[in-house]
């Protein structure tokens, strides 16, 4: 990467999440009985930020939010956690995003998303040359529209920056998006939705990572308890394992993983230093131990 600021550019979604805790995830047509519900900050977009600034560099958000009680809230989170919310525009004729999500007594998880004013980032306010003071990555993830996303990216191409794409959720990409991104960064299911055969092994995540080599210049594809493959510049290849660790809750280690491994790029880290220092981070985080994520 070029010589660049160390901070952390994120472009995308904010969420208002209520958080169930449950014995259970429900079946279809079955109400399950939860235990408690608490509100918590969310979107993958706020969540990386978050994150990424949780690891000592510093983290900038564009974004929208609502005029509305839940991005005030929003606001309030970055705020705490030192991001810069400066580029986060307020809708006032959209509701803020939010999702409901479930965990059950195992730690797993399943979520709900209405987007809201997520829909409505301008594309054009990226052309603002404040929001890329000092910036040395862009991330990015496949909550907010695919049009804003190639405006953040083609910005980021031409300033000479590097685009990191958490291709979460997956969804169909269109060539003119795939072509503006440098890193990829995908889990077993999206690198199955992406032509991957199905992962069974970190053998099978390292075949799937070789096999989306040929569209970007660096891949990485986590395999959740199995760990991750990762397939870099000049065919750099390798895998590492996932630590043995007691299972608090899986929610939101993609993101913890997304913000520590831009922290450590920014930094000046090797591309395996900063997968290594990434899936620590995830790891802590599943087993309780790491809190960068969130704002709360």
């Amino acid at each position: 990467m070029a010589d660049r600021g160390n901070t952390v550019l994120v472009v995308g979604s904010l969420h208002y999440d209520i958080f169930v805790e449950a014995d259970h995830l429900p079946r279809k047509d079955e109400t399950a009985v939860g235990s408690r519900w608490f509100p918590k900050f969310g979107g993958k977009g706020g969540n990386q930020a978050v994150a990424a600034r949780g690891n000592g560099v510093p983290s900038r958000m564009v974004g929208a939010v609502g005029d509305d009680d839940f991005g005030v809230f929003l606001r309030d989170r970055l705020l705490r956690a030192g991001v810069d919310d400066r580029h986060v525009a307020t809708a006032p004729a959209a509701a803020s995003g939010m999702s409901v999500a479930i965990m059950d007594k195992t730690g797993d998880y399943a979520a709900t998303i209405v987007s809201g004013a997520n829909l409505l980032i301008s594309p054009a306010g990226l052309q603002n040359p404040e929001v890329w003071r000092d910036v040395g990555l862009l991330v990015l993830q496949n909550e907010v529209p695919e049009a804003v996303n190639i405006a953040a990216a083609e910005e980021a191409r031409g300033r000479g920056i590097k685009t990191l794409l958490n291709a979460a959720p997956s969804r169909p990409m269109s060539s003119e998006f795939t072509s503006l991104v440098d890193i990829l960064v995908v889990n077993a299911v999206e690198a199955e939705m992406m032509g991957a055969e199905p992962l069974t092994s970190l053998s099978g995540a390292a075949d799937a990572a070789k096999a989306l080599a040929d569209r970007f210049e660096a891949v990485i594809v986590t395999a959740g308890s199995l760990g991750l493959a990762a397939w870099g510049e000049d065919d750099e290849q390798f895998s590492i394992a996932a630590e043995k660790i007691t299972v608090v809750s899986s929610h939101g280690a993609g993101d913890t993983f997304i913000g520590a491994l831009a922290a450590n790029i920014v930094q000046g880290a090797t591309f395996r230093s900063a997968c290594a220092a990434a899936s620590h981070s995830a790891a802590e985080h599943v087993a309780g131990r790491r809190t960068t994520m969130f704002a709360d």
